[in-house]
């Protein structure tokens, strides 16, 4: 039996009989180096060979004698081997650690995949394994390392540089108190619901573009996937603001050219007489929204004063915390509730707004901007009337400690 080929340019015996060996001294035995990374065993040779098994060997200081072996049986049923061989070196169940280099350059590459390509003059924007072996090889301070080598160190390390996911910074000091106020209203809204209070998620979806495709697509077929021409013609934009009914999933949207502090009053207007109709029975309602100033302007102030039946009183809201104070006062009977400073994340319609991106707009075909609001209309429509469910809120408002990592 043959060896395979030898790493690092070494060349290996012919063959290792039982009888000899080519080590016949520790000066021999120490001549051969260990190969870069163990061999694999290798399988058994035929039934009449009295070859040893190949196993990586160690080189060691001394000869030794012969040593007990394991006889491999025949199929006749007796011993084809010897009980006893002769080998040079001694063997080792356990192999050498696979890690060809020292805990020193494993830790470089970690410490470079972690560094931004910018910093040491590579102009990318975020690392692969071909500009980390570029720059490691270039670099008289790291030993030359393959691109399975530094994938290994990567995985080892659960290192991505790769990868990047999406962080909305806050440095808003009430973050966390009004997150966990957003969040309980959230859990606590199919008890508040069956008690008359409806919590509701107000939001504009900005810039949705009316795109016509320039040439009909291709459906889908038993093999091939549908065909949708590249070319399209713009129509222009549309905005839609909309009302998410957390307690049911239903939805209440208007289609409009802008998102002017009108539009937004008209939105909450029409989604009120719209509630009015489908929840007789509702007594409350907790608006969540973001920070935008268009919800806490004068004039949404007159127009909530309207709805509560309370007194509107100009004077004393004339900044901008007093309105917010008047618009969040609990024994109003429609009180907002403001998201953290960029945590409109925490707002439920962007769930809805990211299923409507997906199963209508992106692949939709729009002949015009009459043609993309009558069809936005109608999915909410039909999401009313088959798809209407509440989403299961896991956030509970815990510190986002992975960002906060990331930044110290």
């Amino acid at each position: 039996m043959t060896h395979g080929p030898a790493r690092r340019g070494v060349p290996w015996p012919e063959k290792l009989h039982a009888s000899s060996s080519p080590w016949t001294s520790p000066k021999n035995c120490n001549a051969w180096p260990m190969p870069a990374r163990p061999l694999k065993g290798s399988p058994s040779g035929h039934a009449s060979s009295s070859a040893v098994p190949k196993r990586a060997c160690h080189a060691t200081t001394t000869s030794l004698p012969n040593w007990a072996a394991t006889p491999t049986p025949s199929r006749a049923g007796g011993a084809a081997s010897r009980t006893s061989a002769s080998t040079a070196c001694t063997t080792s169940l356990g192999l050498a650690d696979r890690g060809l280099f020292p805990p020193e350059d494993r830790h470089k590459v970690i410490i470079l995949a972690t560094t931004k390509p910018a910093e040491v003059g590579t102009p990318v924007s975020h690392w692969s394994l071909g500009d980390l072996a570029t720059r490691i090889l270039n670099d008289a301070h790291y030993a030359a390392m393959s691109r399975s080598t530094i994938q290994r160190i990567l995985a080892e390390a659960e290192l991505k540089p790769h990868k990047v996911r999406s962080w909305m910074h806050s440095d808003d000091p009430q973050f966390e108190e009004l997150a966990l106020g957003i969040c309980r209203l959230y859990l606590k809204a199919p008890v508040l619901y069956k008690q008359g209070e409806l919590i509701l998620c107000t939001d504009e979806k900005t810039g949705i573009q009316a795109l016509e495709r320039k040439h009909p697509g291709k459906p889908a077929a038993p093999g091939l996937v549908e065909l949708r021409e590249p070319e399209y013609i713009r129509h222009g934009t549309r905005c839609l603001l909309a009302t998410f009914v957390v307690p049911t999933g239903e939805v209440y949207g208007d289609v409009t050219a802008r998102r002017t502090n009108q539009d937004f009053r008209r939105h909450i207007r029409h989604t009120v007489a719209w509630l009015g109709e489908h929840h007789p029975g509702a007594v409350k309602f907790h608006w969540v929204m973001d920070n935008l100033n268009t919800h806490w302007s004068l004039p949404v102030c007159r127009l909530f004063a309207q709805l509560n039946g309370v007194k509107f009183e100009a004077r004393k809201l004339k900044r901008g915390p007093q309105r917010r104070e008047f618009l969040t006062d609990p024994s109003h009977r429609h009180v907002i509730h403001y998201t953290p400073k960029h945590g409109s994340w925490l707002n439920q319609v962007e769930l809805f707004f990211s299923v409507l991106q997906r199963r209508l707009i992106s692949r939709g075909n729009f002949l015009c901007k009459a043609d993309l609001a009558r069809q936005i209309l109608a999915y909410i429509d039909y999401h009313n009337a088959y798809k209407a469910h509440p989403y299961a809120w896991t956030y509970t408002g815990k510190p986002l400690v992975s960002g906060a990592a990331h930044q110290g």
